[in-house]
């Protein structure tokens, strides 16, 4: 038997754990797809990078610098920088792997490790198979994929003038994403406007006008990640 192929009965449970982070994909990309097509990248290519990535916030960032026309390093430190924490994620994923899951199979299923699909994974109880992995990250591939094939074809389809409007839904998103936490932790809500703050001084202070938007995200997003730990450092659950 193919080692890589799932078990049926383990696969489906993944599945139907993973559905409803596809649903939730599908809006968030479909506004990818039409940022993509509108900054002048075909539908196909499109949904080729989200095919090729699961990185949310990250490949927005990548894609808007390269419809800027920015450089291959300004653009792989920003989503470095970016995507980082899904390196802490799958750390702590694999404490709860089973031991018999081979390297190759925890490539394949990292490739769809996720803000969600990590949350669900890690709540699950008992060690994790290959199977179920497989079919908790296959529904937000899909849901993933599909979102930005419907914006990107949609957004072809329509008229210039609607198209560049829509766009909105781009910033109406991000404000969505940092909202809900904002308001539920002070710290988080003033690594947010530490970030914001240091992005403005860097973009309209004349003496850093050398600096790329790539690199102040980067610059801006360390810096109050920093100052964030600094300040507002997490404190240990102590045993009583």
């Amino acid at each position: 038997m193919n080692t890589y192929l799932p078990c049926k009965k383990e696969f489906v449970y993944g599945f139907k754990k993973g559905f409803p982070i596809a649903l939730g994909y599908v809006p968030v990309s479909f506004t990818f797809g039409l940022m993509a097509v509108n900054g002048g990248i075909s539908p196909l290519m499109a949904v080729f990078i989200s095919l090729t990535n699961l990185t949310s916030a990250g490949q927005f960032a990548g894609t808007n610098l390269i419809i800027n026309n920015a450089g291959l390093f300004e653009i792989t430190m920003t989503t470095f920088v970016i995507n980082i924490r899904y390196i802490l994620m799958s750390l702590s994923l694999s404490q709860k792997i089973k031991p018999d899951t081979s390297l190759t199979q925890r490539l394949i299923f990292g490739f769809g490790i996720t803000d969600e699909t990590f949350s669900i994974a890690s709540m699950e109880e008992g060690k994790l198979s290959y199977s179920y992995m497989i079919g908790l990250i296959l529904g937000p591939i899909i849901g993933w994929s599909l979102g930005t094939a419907l914006g990107a074809f949609t957004c072809s389809a329509l008229p210039d003038s609607i198209s560049r409007a829509m766009g909105i839904a781009l910033y109406a998103m991000f404000i969505a994403i940092i909202v809900p936490p904002a308001k539920k932790s002070r710290p988080i809500l003033m690594i947010i406007v530490i970030s914001i703050a240091i992005n403005i001084l860097l973009k309209y202070i004349p003496l850093f006008s050398f600096i790329s938007s790539g690199f102040r995200t980067i610059i801006s997003t360390i810096m109050a990640a920093g100052i964030g730990a600094f300040l507002w450092p997490l404190e240990e659950n102590k045993e009583e």
